[in-house]
């Protein structure tokens, strides 16, 4: 679409493509580590007070802090996209560069005015890790596309960059809503960071192609698929074994049988893969193309697919375990 055309657009047409620009699949991936840190603290309670912070922090986590990084990120890479995926909402000139900036300069600024806000009701120690979480995040965001660092192009630095921001924060800072940070949040918040680098490494198979002739040194340009595969479950398989050892120190020895279950199901899922990248696991697409998919994407690659398809079992054996786990956490500080 060129940018004669674009000027053209209805104002609805307009506003989607600025809500396109904040992608909003993404949105919802931080809010399984908030429910999980706020569940922890057991000190949430049932009141419209609680429920309205839970869903400002959310907000500034999710449509705004992802929301700039995904818009500043489609910003910086113009040229990629035009490769990658052209229909995104500044290569195909729904939106100009101009209108992208202002994009993300408004999503920016209402993540930090969430944080102040937070951290002025909130006070004291908790207050400043919940702004402080924002800003790193915000800096981060801006620092992973933009140039001179551009994290992005070594997945040495692009993988801890978004782990940190998506799942270490977001536990801390949803603990600090309602409590002094747990003890048990540091290890969930860690194991929630590796679970996402896992993850993130294979989310990289969409851009392979635009990745290689743009010299971003992701791990499947760097090693291939099949062994980005392996990588990345070695690191997942690790979170979950971590987990059932931690939750044995800490009493609640019934949910390690439904952990190391989780980690069986996980395992059988993983070699089907490894042995066939393009097509293992192919009984759970009906999965990503009617049910989940508009929570978590399609794509034309075939290895992406098919981490789509172990996204989908994964992403439900670990929210389970996670939340499981959470709430056992915060029913003992409950009950003490």
């Amino acid at each position: 679409m060129s940018l004669t055309a674009a000027r053209r657009l209805s104002f609805t047409d307009k506003i989607r493509a600025h809500l396109e620009i904040l992608d909003p699949v993404t949105w919802i991936s931080v809010f399984p580590c908030l429910a999980g840190g706020a569940m922890a603290s057991g000190a949430m309670r049932p009141t419209v007070e609680d429920y309205l912070l839970l869903l400002a922090l959310f907000l500034m986590f999710g449509p705004l802090g992802t929301g700039f990084s995904q818009s500043i990120n489609d910003y910086f890479d113009l040229e990629l996209d035009r490769v990658n995926e052209p229909t995104r909402p500044i290569p195909s000139g729904r939106l100009s560069t101009a209108e992208a900036i202002w994009n993300s300069v408004l999503a920016f600024l209402l993540a930090l005015g969430t944080g102040i806000f937070l951290w002025w009701h909130i006070g004291g120690t908790r207050g400043i890790i919940i702004l402080g979480a924002i800003v790193v995040c915000l800096i981060l965001s801006y620092i992973y596309s933009a140039p001179p660092l551009k994290l992005k192009k070594n997945i040495m630095t692009s993988a801890p960059a978004a782990g940190f921001s998506y799942s270490f924060v977001t536990w801390f800072s949803a603990n600090a809503l309602f409590s002094e940070i747990r003890p048990e949040v540091y290890w969930l918040s860690a194991l929630s960071f590796f679970m996402a680098i896992g993850l993130f490494i294979l989310n990289d198979f969409k851009s392979a192609e635009g990745d290689k002739e743009g010299g971003l040194k992701s791990l499947t340009v760097m090693i291939g698929a099949k062994n980005t595969f392996l990588v990345s479950f070695i690191i997942i398989d690790l979170v979950f074994i971590v987990l059932a050892v931690l939750v044995f120190i800490w009493g609640f020895n019934a949910l390690v049988f439904l952990i190391l279950g989780g980690l069986a199901l996980n395992v059988f899922l993983q070699i089907k893969l490894y042995r066939d990248p393009k097509g293992g696991a192919a009984f759970l697409q009906h999965a990503v193309d009617d049910g989940f998919g508009n929570a978590i994407g399609h794509s034309s690659v075939a290895e992406h697919n098919a981490f789509l398809r172990f996204q989908v079992a994964n992403n439900i054996l670990f929210l389970v375990n996670n939340l499981m786990v959470a709430g056992a956490v915060g029913l003992k500080y409950v009950q003490a």
